[in-house]
This record gives structure tokens, C-alpha cells and sequence, in this order.
């Protein structure tokens, strides 16, 4: 399974994204921040389909509230998974693997909060604009490595090269994975290259064990 963890600029269309689709035709999944792709979730399903490459990301139904969901689109571009903001997480399965989401500010307002039993393997976390302070990338970065531990799966994250919270003047960009011993194979602030994961295990499905999985990390210029 490779991953790729993209920091875009927040834009109208999805030209970023299907720029990395297209140069990235070997990654099995992309990881995009909360919010990108806004109201083209139609013109997303046609690039998973397209390139065959599942996508998660974050959207918005400006007309509900919470108005934030975040997305999963299989490679058929079928939308396999769709969590509103602050809800239970859930998990879907692609290619053996438990996938699960986390939006932005839940890692630390709710934690990974789940109504279901047994593993989940990958929980992908698109994150809006960057960090404000220092002292917040180091908190989220603790809460992101402990629910590594205590899940037993690998935990990344991805938020926008641009954009600041609220009125803060300070945007820290971030990207980051960990795995499910705690180790930061990610850590990446105020670098908005993308980045590839691998991951290849020994079993699958309810054979998966943190123990046999074997992680690569690359960073594409």
C-alpha cells in the first residue's frame, strides 16, 4: 500500500490534486487536508475513478452544521465513507485494510472516538489550515503518536500549505505519520513538499498485526 501525503494550497478548483494523481500513478491512496475539496466532490469521485486512486479528504455542505465531513472515495470513485464533524469515527475496508478519519480539531477536542469494536490498521487525519504556535504542533503531534500506540495502527496527517487559523498572523504547515509503537516517521513543519508512505504487511484484515508491519517513507521534490 503506498500513500501519498499531499499539502496543498487551498484553491476553487482541483488542479493540484489531479496533478498529483497524474504524476503519482503508483500510490494506492492520497491523503488531502479538511476542507479541500470544498463542493467538487463529483469532479473528485471522476479523478478516484480516473487514476484509480482511492482519495481522502475533507468537504463542506455549507448548508448544515457541522458543515465539515470528512471523505473517503474508493477507486472506482464510489464514496465508501462519509463522517460529519465530531461524530464517532467509523472504518471502511480497501484492499485489507481497516481505514478510519480524523477531522482537524477532533484530535484533541474528542480524541479518537469510536463506537466499534475491534482494529482499525490506518487513521488518516486531514487537518485544515496550519498550526498557530509552536507549543500547539508539539501537543497535536503527542495526541497524533499516543493514539498510535493505543490503537496499534499507523496515524498520519496532512494539512494546507497555506491559510491561518481565526486571526492568528502564524501558520505552521504540517504533515506527519506515526507508527503504531510511537515512533514519528513524519514530522514535518513549514515543508510542503509531498511525501510517500509505504506500507506492507505480513497479514490482513483480522490476521494484521502492528508487529509485522514493515514502513518506507519518501519525500518527493
Amino acid at each position: 500500500m503506498k500513500i501519498l501525503i499531499g499539502q496543498p494550497k487551498l484553491e476553487q478548483a482541483l488542479d493540484q490534486l489531479e496533478r498529483e494523481l497524474s504524476f503519482n500513478p503508483e500510490v494506492d491512496i492520497v491523503l488531502y487536508p479538511e476542507g479541500y475539496l470544498n463542493q467538487n466532490v463529483e469532479e473528485a469521485r471522476r479523478l478516484a475513478a480516473k487514476y484509480e486512486t482511492i482519495i481522502v479528504s475533507g468537504h463542506r455542505r455549507l448548508d448544515e452544521r457541522p458543515k465539515d465531513r470528512a471523505i473517503i472515495m474508493n477507486k472506482a470513485g464510489d464514496i465508501v465513507l462519509e463522517k460529519a464533524k465530531y461524530t464517532p469515527a467509523t472504518t471502511v475496508e480497501e484492499a485489507g485494510w481497516l481505514i478510519s478519519t480524523l477531522l482537524c480539531d477532533e484530535l484533541v477536542r474528542q480524541g479518537f472516538r469510536k463506537e466499534f469494536d475491534g482494529q482499525v490498521h490506518l487513521i488518516m487525519h486531514s487537518i485544515g489550515v496550519g498550526m498557530f504556535s509552536e507549543e500547539q504542533y508539539t501537543e497535536w503531534l503527542e495526541e497524533a503518536r499516543q493514539i498510535a500506540i493505543a490503537e496499534q495502527c499507523v496515524i498520519m496527517g496532512t494539512s494546507h500549505a497555506d491559510g491561518a487559523y481565526r486571526d492568528s498572523d502564524i501558520s505552521i504547515p504540517i504533515a506527519y505519520c506515526v507508527a503504531p509503537n510511537g515512533d514519528i516517521l513524519i514530522e514535518s513543519r513549514n515543508d510542503t513538499r509531498s511525501r510517500v508512505i509505504e506500507l506492507k504487511s505480513v497479514g490482513k484484515g483480522q490476521d494484521w498485526k502492528a508487529a509485522d508491519l514493515n514502513i518506507s517513507v519518501f519525500c518527493l521534490e
